[in-house]
């Protein structure tokens, strides 16, 4: 018999150039709440199959998250932005969020008399 080599190596340009290209989204989105709020700060959380959320807090004590679809392409997004990565959302980056009514409402629901849930 013939000795045959089968090539078993997996081509990951397509998925590397992807996943470059989902950071370079996320990168722009996050350059632009930055520069709405003053600034920003990030800390990315591993949300499960989903992902991983990048939750961003402004200067101003303003708020938002993005998702993006592994936790590598996450970290890659906030590290093209060149925002500070935090590690744990607690302490004083945790303060630095400001909550208005509604949060605070739509957080308690029908316990305070918010509305609902559902």
């Amino acid at each position: 018999m013939a000795d045959t080599k089968v090539d078993t190596t997996v081509e990951e340009k397509p998925a590397d150039a992807r996943a470059e290209r989902q950071a370079a989204k996320l990168a722009k989105q996050i350059n632009a709440f930055a520069k709405a709020h003053g600034g920003a700060e990030a800390q990315v959380a591993y949300i499960g199959e989903r992902g991983s959320r990048i939750v961003l807090v402004g200067e101003d004590g303003g708020w938002g998250d993005l998702v993006a679809r592994t936790d590598a392409v996450a970290r890659k997004a906030v590290e093209k932005s060149g925002l500070t990565l935090h590690e744990d959302f607690d302490g004083e980056f945790a303060a630095k969020v400001v909550t208005g009514r509604y949060e605070w409402s739509r957080m308690a629901g029908m316990q305070v008399g918010g509305p609902s849930n559902t």
